[in-house]
């Protein structure tokens, strides 16, 4: 079996633990199949949540653009030049091209966003300068403490995790998600957890998607053996909200699901991209209809005027880039 997958360090940790869960599988890099430069060091961008986009009053963060590897990876699956594409979740788009399909989804990592630099958010003194790449999380940690500097980032998680060490910027914190730092065996360099009824992740975080062709068996087989059925009717609750309120990657949205037996907890967050204006909501409904649970939850947060906020966000970040 071939397993696409960008260059990056942590895109290779986690290719190649997909990789050892299947057994006997090669790893082909985007770089190998396209030429690209393939530095993770390239502008990146979590299609659905890190475009640009206002950070801060009069800051923006910068146009990214991981998209255009999750695009390489399925255009290499349609060409049959590799047989299965590992992502992280919160890159995939919520629409995929006619003859792919997500297929599964291994264990997840832990989904919480944490501040590297400080134990404690309310560490960080009035003023205080954090670093991200995240439209997001810029937004969620705005709303939380409208006194914080928002610096935009870019670069894989060491090249962030040594300008704030080396005080590029004059850098207090930087906000990452714990899932990157447990792939990449760099836990000890978390400080603050991020409480993620407030904090919501994006949709997919920390979890692994497996995308193939849908006419494919044998490969659909072998995800599935690799595949935690909780994880990935999770993962399909948040993207499921994610297509229902319409976001997209101007947006800043989380959306977490939570399996517990046969029930799902689903948690969602919708905001200006500045954090002066958000909402957000909560549903418990069956597990095994991921799709009515998100819809029932779409229409309760547009209902208090998620949609409006969707479409004011996406202007002030357009307007930004």
């Amino acid at each position: 079996m071939r397993i696409g997958t960008r260059g990056s360090a942590l895109a290779l940790a986690q290719a190649g633990h997909v990789a050892d869960l299947i057994g006997g599988a090669q790893l082909i890099t985007t770089a190998e199949l396209r030429g690209n430069s393939d530095s993770a060091d390239a502008p990146a961008v979590a299609a659905g949540e890190e475009r640009a986009g206002l950070a801060s009053p009069g800051t923006a963060l910068p146009p990214h653009d991981k998209a255009r590897w999750v695009r390489d990876l399925e255009l290499a699956l349609l060409e049959g030049s590799i047989d299965l594409a590992v992502h992280s979740a919160k890159d995939l788009p919520t629409e995929l091209p006619d003859g792919l399909a997500l297929l599964g989804a291994p264990p997840r990592e832990p989904a919480e966003d944490v501040l590297c630099g400080v134990s404690r958010l309310e560490d960080l003194a009035p003023g205080a300068r954090v670093g991200t790449g995240s439209l997001r999380r810029a937004a969620q940690l705005l709303a939380f403490r409208d006194d914080l500097e928002i610096v935009a980032m870019a670069g894989n998680v060491d090249t962030r995790l040594a300008k704030l060490r080396d005080g590029v910027d004059e850098l207090d914190a930087i906000a990452l998600a714990l899932a990157g730092l447990a792939r990449l065996q760099r836990i000890g360099d978390a400080g603050a957890l991020l409480d993620s009824r407030r904090f919501v992740p994006a949709p997919g975080q920390g979890a692994l998607a497996l995308e193939g062709r849908c006419d494919d068996s044998a490969i659909r087989d072998a995800a599935q053996r690799v595949s935690e059925p909780e994880t990935l009717a999770a993962l399909r609750a948040e993207r499921a909200l994610a297509r229902a309120l319409g976001a997209s990657c101007h947006t800043p949205i989380g959306a977490h699901a939570r399996v517990d037996g046969a029930a799902m907890h689903l948690r969602a967050w919708v905001g200006l991209p500045d954090g002066s204006t958000w909402c957000a909501d909560e549903l418990t409904g069956d597990s095994a209809d991921h799709e009515a649970l998100a819809q029932a939850l779409a229409a309760r947060l547009n209902a208090v005027g998620a949609g409006e906020l969707l479409r004011a966000a996406e202007a002030m970040s357009l307007d930004r880039a």
